[in-house]
Parts: structure tokens; sequence; C-alpha cells
């Protein structure tokens, strides 16, 4: 039985491990070993293991500090299997980066010397940096905050995430294909897709495509799950994220549909109207709906409704200010576009809210270097 040292922390409407590097190694076992065995990924309930049984409850983030110039914190990103006994290092978690720049100001990785401090990140899995921006009041890290996010009505400290540079994160272009436009091959013919890299990879779909409307239930738009799960596979290889015929991974490309605003009620009952939000969206996490939007995914949306040619551009109410409010099945979450001055891509900035909610001495079992 070995013990890892662990805190648990919300990020935005997901919950993340974070475990500090030097604890993991200290372990002698293979991070992803020791991973599946701490959330109990080889069952579907990880009633056995710190795991949520969801995609938004089985994530975990290794960091330290860096070296690097510019920046404070890195950290690896890892989507932990439910029922699969994989780990998922292709992506980068914004909700976790939020968790990351909070336990950052409380394990001292970046000097707190104003009523406000900003935590550099980067993500090792990607290569993508960003900034999480806490209130530290009289110098202090905030234990509690009153800050909300949509998905839920629990408070936490209020975090400014910003992603810096994001266009082509992963593959090098905004547009990996060259194109705002492709067609892949769903189970009923031919489908228009807007392929986009920013935050992360992204294969987007209108959503009248799947005779939808955008703005459905979790349990309606489930229902065009199968059909973006194929058309996702599709996706990949165009994308440069896997070889033709080969694996895809889970993370990505993230997959979802778009569609223009339209009245809807949130999954908690609330009703938003069409004037409130400017882009409709549902997206698919490790092949379910998504029940509000995974960060990443909010910054593909941003940049794809910004780039004219794509099928967010084409159905998004435009606005002047670089804001996007996106009509998620938890309610709206807004993003803005700030333009940088070195001719690098758009920084999007986002508004989470963070708790830590556990310290704690994990009992991981495993034998011989593997899960036991």
């Amino acid at each position: 039985m070995l013990r890892l040292q662990g805190e648990m922390i919300r990020g935005g409407t997901s919950k993340c491990w974070i475990f500090d590097h030097r604890d993991v190694a200290a372990t002698g076992v293979e991070v992803d070993a020791l991973l599946l065995a701490a959330f109990n990924a080889a069952d579907p309930r990880q009633i056995d293991g710190v795991g949520g049984a969801s995609s938004t409850t089985s994530k975990a983030a290794v960091v330290q500090a860096s070296t690097q110039a510019g920046v404070d914190v890195e950290y690896a990103f890892a989507q932990v299997g439910i029922g699969d006994e994989r780990v998922e290092w292709a992506s980068n978690c914004g909700n976790c980066a939020t968790a990351v720049a909070l336990y950052a100001v409380h394990h001292d990785l970046v000097p707190i010397v104003s009523d406000t401090t900003t935590v550099r990140m980067l993500n090792v899995n990607t290569g993508a940096r960003l900034t999480g921006t806490i209130p530290t009041p009289a110098g202090v890290a905030p234990e509690e905050g009153t800050a909300v996010v949509p998905g839920t009505s629990a408070p936490g400290v209020p975090v400014l995430l910003g992603f810096q540079d994001p266009a082509g994160s992963t593959t090098g272009r905004a547009l990996p294909t060259g194109r705002a436009l492709d067609e892949l091959t769903g189970p009923d013919g031919l489908v228009e897709a807007s392929l986009v890299d920013a935050g992360a990879p992204a294969a987007l779909f209108e959503a009248k495509a799947f005779g939808l409307d955008g703005t459905e239930s979790l349990t309606a738009f489930a229902t065009a799950v199968p059909a973006l799960t194929l058309l996702r596979r599709q996706a990949a290889p165009a994308m440069g994220l896997a070889r033709e015929g080969g694996p895809v991974s889970h993370a990505v490309p993230k997959a979802g549909i778009v569609a223009r605003p339209a009245l809807y009620r949130t999954t908690q009952g609330m009703l938003v109207n069409q004037d409130e939000y400017d882009l409709a969206v549902r997206m698919v996490s490790m092949h379910a709906p998504h029940p509000a939007i995974g960060l990443t995914s909010a910054v593909a949306l941003a940049t794809a409704a910004a780039t004219p040619g794509t099928l967010a551009h084409r159905v998004a109410r435009q606005t002047a200010d670089g804001t996007l409010r996106l009509g998620t099945p938890a309610g709206v979450v807004a993003t803005r576009a700030v333009p940088a001055l070195d001719g690098a891509s758009p920084t999007v900035l986002l508004h989470r809210a963070a708790r830590r909610i556990a310290r704690a001495e994990l009992l991981v079992p495993v034998l011989e270097g593997r899960p036991a």
C-alpha cells in the first residue's frame, strides 16, 4: 500500500485531484499505474478510489514549480479512464487549470506581493500557456469566495483565467486542414464540419445536421452522440491527431454542435432568452454529453466564431467588443477575446471560481508498480 499526498480542488464545474510532482516521483511507481489505482479506473463506478465516475470528476494534475522564463508553474493534466484502464494525456483542461492556480497560491509556488496575484502556467501536455489571476487581499491566499459559475450554485474564489495565444496550440494552426469548412461522412451521408484548434482541437457541426436546434436537454442531445463519435474519428486524422485507421484519443478532438440562439431552459430549469447569449452549443466529453462546456472547448468556440467561413461564425451573433456568450446546458458562459500586441492570436479570458475541498493522504493499492 502506497501513501500519496493530494489535494482535491473544484475548478469551475470540474473536480481535480492535484499532486505535487515530487510526491508522485517519490512513490517509485509509474504515474499511469499510480493514477489508475488511486482512481479505481477499472471500475465504471470508481467505487474503490477517489474518482467521481464522470468525465468532469475523474481528473488529475501533477504540478511543479517551473524554471522557465515567464512561467511560475508547470502542470500535466490527466483525464483518468472510467471503466477503462487508460490515462489520457493528450489534452488540457481549463477548469483544472483554475484549480492549479488556486493550489499555486496556497503552496508558495508563486509569490504573493499585492492584492491580486497572477499565476503564469504552462500545460506540458499541449504547450499551452495560461494565466490565473486570484484576489489575495492583504497578501493572503483566500480560502473562500463568493464567485459562482453556470453548472453549480456553490461559491468559490474568483479566478480570471486567460488562454494566451491559443490558436494552433496542438496542431500549429487554428484551422488544421487549412479550411474553414470540411466535409466528413456521417451515418446518413456527408456532413459539414469546421475543424478548429484553439485551446483544444475541436470538430464542430451545425445542430440542424442532426435534426437538432442546439438547445436540447442533455438527454435529447445524447441521441446525436453516436453520430458525433463516428465523425470525430474521421476528424482526428484529418486534423493530424491520429493515423488513418489508428486509435483516437478519447479526449481530443472535442466534438459538438452549434446553432443560432433560441429560447431554452437550463438543466436546473432556468429560462434563457435568445438575446441573453450569442451562440448555442452542446459538446461531447469522453463519449457523453458535457453537462456544461469544457473551457478549452469554449476557447475553440470563441476562435471559431471569430473566424469567417466557419459554422460557428455562420450562426453566432457577432459582437464588437470581442465577447461571446455561449448558451450551454448549464447556462450562459461568457468569453472575451483580447487582442495581443505581438501578433499572436487573441488571449481568451473566462471568469471561473475555485474551492479547496480536501487535503488528503491517499492509500493507493499497487503491486510491483502495477494497479493491484
